[in-house]
């Protein structure tokens, strides 16, 4: 993963079940919320073929 100076940080805005799934999720994985929804979003990327750096 990134160091934390190669990271940002942003708002984000959620329904409450949402947020409730999420955490269950989390959970289940062992991981963090904040990790959870880094791994959520690099999965997304790789999936359709966004991936940082990658062409």
């Amino acid at each position: 993963m990134a160091k934390d100076a190669e990271n940002k940080s942003f708002l984000l805005r959620i329904d409450a079940q949402t947020m409730e799934a999420l955490e269950r999720w989390a959970q289940d994985e062992f991981r963090s919320m904040n990790g959870q929804l880094q791994w959520i979003i690099t999965d997304a990327l790789r999936r359709s073929g966004r991936t940082p750096g990658k062409k």
